[in-house]
């Protein structure tokens, strides 16, 4: 099993390619099984989620194909075309590998009438339900039923008639489906409480490329005219923020300056500030956010929240930088219940850290001193590399294949900046 060799202590200097965002892309790869018109997606991730849920759309009969591109270059392009449906099942053995499978329900329902997907089982950083995807797609029409580990579902004759959902919580994927199944129903939606996140708005705009009639973009309130048919259309995925903003952090725990190139400013308030208020400089530059540390980095007290709040995908990140910042910092995270385990491994690295609940306290340590570590998530594994690039000696981050779902290339773009860092086969 691969790990990462960080030598520590070294400033990060230079320019950072942000690739395209892995949540947007893996909600707009689903999209392919609402038309039987090619579906091109450009600035597409070379990530290893991304080549799961390939698999999983050609499991439905679509085809998949990459645009001959240079080994060196970050991104790729990728057409998708469904002129047929061949199986309306999502299995198990491929459902189990990644939760965003559960997306495809939507447009299977939407275009097919029907679909069957695997439960998608438990997660490392706490539970994620899909009672709201659910319970979205029968507000729509839908009617579904549990057996056998799977979920079954099915469109009244004629297909979905639409209908109205207010959400409870705020929540991401159902928002993500229920958009989905929405925009070939034969009459009108409307999402109440509907998840804001850049992402979404990434998914409106697509859909509105393919032919999708959506009201309220950017806006908690979405209201979806159906339409008989999308069409086929070529679309650049977003910049991924929470890419850019762990490499803000790795960029400010060295005392650095670093400029995230494609990085959007707007979409990445609440991390800008956060970054500011811990005393690091982040400013919007005609290529993306230039970030420099230059001075000692301060203690702040954060909340995870819904977007526009702090996204929970960036709150290991954010610790990890905290564990030098001068004086005690609060961190309170409201999204899910177990996304602290890469606390023990920061603490193993000379980190002071207390959990109580949902709650962590980070008191700053003058320095951090390298140590093999164990990755338990994507986010918790980019943490402990922020640490190692800080740390004094070498640290060594076991369990790549979780870095490797979501952040492209990793040990390339930070040898950009100056790092040293290698990947090497473990035991």
């Amino acid at each position: 099993m691969d790990k990462i060799i960080i030598e520590g202590g070294r400033r990060l200097s230079g320019s950072i390619p942000v690739s395209g965002a892995k949540n947007a892309a893996l909600t707009l790869l689903p999209c392919a099984l609402l038309t039987d018109e090619p579906l091109t997606l450009r600035n597409l991730p070379r990530l290893a989620d991304i080549d799961g849920f390939q698999h999983l759309m050609n499991q439905f009969g679509v085809s998949t194909t990459i645009a001959g591109s240079r080994p060196e270059d970050f991104g790729r392009v990728m057409t998708l075309e469904a002129p047929r449906i061949t199986s309306s099942v999502a299995p198990y053995e491929l459902v189990r590998k990644m939760r965003a499978s559960i997306l495809v329900l939507g447009p299977m329902l939407a275009r097919m009438g029907e679909a069957t997907v695997s439960l998608p089982g438990g997660c490392a950083i706490g539970n994620r339900p899909i009672d709201l995807h659910l319970k979205a797609l029968e507000a729509l029409g839908a009617e579904i039923e549990m057996a056998a580990g799977y979920v079954r579902a099915h469109a009244p004759d004629g297909g979905l008639p639409g209908g109205r959902y207010s959400f409870p919580v705020v929540s991401v994927g159902a928002t993500e489906n229920a958009l989905m199944a929405a925009v070939l129903a034969t009459g009108r939606s409307s999402l109440h409480n509907a998840a804001r996140e850049p992402e979404i708005v990434d998914l409106c705009n697509m859909l509105v490329a393919m032919g999708a009639q959506i009201e309220g973009i950017g806006t908690s309130d979405l209201t979806i005219h159906g339409v008989p048919r999308l069409h086929g259309a070529t679309y650049r995925v977003m910049s991924d923020r929470i890419e850019a903003g762990s490499y803000a952090c790795a960029a400010a725990i060295t005392g650095g300056e670093v400029t995230l190139e494609g990085a959007k400013f707007e979409e990445m308030e609440a991390t800008v500030q956060a970054l500011r208020d811990a005393g690091v400089s982040v400013e919007a530059v005609a290529k993306g956010i230039h970030v420099a540390a230059e001075g000692p980095l301060k203690a702040i007290t954060l909340s995870t929240a819904p977007y526009p709040g702090f996204a929970t995908d960036m709150q290991a990140q954010l610790m990890a930088l905290l564990c030098l910042a001068e004086g005690s910092s609060v961190l309170t995270e409201t999204i899910f219940e177990n996304r602290y385990m890469h606390v023990p491994e920061l603490n193993r690295m000379g980190a002071h850290i207390e959990t109580k609940g949902r709650t962590a306290v980070v008191h700053g340590v003058k320095h951090l001193t390298g140590a093999e570590v164990m990755a338990t998530d994507l986010r918790a594994s980019m943490s402990l590399v922020i640490a190692g690039l800080a740390a004094q000696g070498e640290t060594q981050v076991h369990r790549l294949y979780h870095l490797d779902r979501g952040y492209e290339r990793l040990e390339e773009k930070l040898a950009l900046v100056g790092a040293r860092v290698e990947r090497v086969g473990g035991d």
